[in-house]
């Protein structure tokens, strides 16, 4: 299979003032890895001000960049697929997908059909000619909830960049163990764990990662939590939490024990040690349209089984 071209140009903003350009860059174009534009950059794919520089090199605002390279046609993201999902709105431009637990995003180790993008491109084969199928932010396999998808060139730029500079406002609903007493802005770097690459940790080292949290319902021995991004990084709600003593119900990657209050009901109990996934819904989704210019939101209500958790909790509670 033939590789697919990729040209693209970038004016670097003095938001990225004084950061590495590879690093900005990969906040720029979130539908490639930090490596893959490591990569081009030593190999003169990208092109600073029509110089190649190192991938090291800081950002002093104004640089025009471009971009000229191939990559592979993965047989695996052209491979069309009728899955069950909901599509709650659609139009030229994008669709608001409602994702539920259990379908990854994306095609991968492990995971090489039965995608989300397989999905799409059932819907629309034409998301086949974009990168990533029109991918522009992604959901772990078993958080549920909202997705823009772009589904032209124009629109995967324009909500590409609007990602990149937090112009896309996302809010999570969560339910976690312990009480969470008040709001908070949790502004801890997020990086690889050195002793398990499959989990994210907080780190000094780490990329920039700030959400802030909210109670919005307390239970005995629980919190229902509002999360709002203000960046995108991998896990990102589960590792703040975790960190700050509340992990997710059913998150045990990331210490949840199925912690219970004293003298629990049995009903709690039962679905407590039952609930088999990170108690996270990506509820809220508001952006401004790459075509009209108008403000579009949307929202999605919790599934089933966090609807579930919540009425035991408020039963255990009266």
């Amino acid at each position: 299979m033939q590789d697919k071209s990729i040209e693209r140009t970038e004016i670097l903003a003095k938001t990225h003032l004084g950061q590495r350009i590879d690093k900005a860059l990969a906040e720029i174009w979130v539908d490639f890895s930090r490596a893959q534009i490591t990569n081009w950059m030593r190999i003169g794919s990208i092109q600073i001000n029509s110089k190649v520089v190192k991938p090291t090199a800081k950002v002093h605002g104004g640089e025009r960049v471009w971009l000229k390279a191939s990559v592979p046609a993965s047989e695996e993201w052209l491979v069309a697929e009728p899955l069950d999902f909901s599509i709650v709105y659609e139009d030229q431009d994008l669709l608001i997908v409602d994702k539920p637990r259990g379908l990854v995003v994306h095609p991968g180790a492990g995971n090489l059909t039965g995608t989300l993008v397989n999905g799409l491109l059932d819907r629309r084969a034409e998301l086949a000619q974009l990168p990533r199928a029109g991918i522009v932010h992604r959901l772990d396999k078993d958080t549920t909830g909202l997705m823009v998808v772009a589904a032209n060139n124009r629109a995967l730029q324009t909500l590409t960049k609007a990602i990149a500079k937090h112009d896309v406002d996302r809010r999570y609903v969560a339910i976690c163990e312990g009480i969470l007493p008040m709001r908070r802005r949790l502004d801890m770097a997020i990086g690889r764990d050195f002793r398990d690459r499959t989990r994210q940790r907080v780190r000094e080292d780490g990329r920039e990662a700030v959400t802030r949290v909210k109670p919005v319902e307390t239970f005995r021995g629980h919190t229902m939590v509002e999360a709002f991004l203000e960046t995108g990084r991998t896990h990102q709600v589960r590792v703040h939490l975790a960190a700050i003593g509340h992990p997710l119900v059913g998150d045990r990657r990331y210490g949840a024990r199925g912690r219970l209050p004293k003298r629990p009901t049995e009903s709690l109990i039962e679905v407590i040690q039952e609930f088999d996934r990170q108690a996270l819904h990506a509820a809220g989704l508001a952006f401004i349209h790459p075509s009209s210019d108008e403000r579009m939101e949307f929202e999605s209500g919790l599934p089933s089984d966090m609807r579930k958790l919540v009425e035991t909790l408020r039963l255990d509670r009266s």
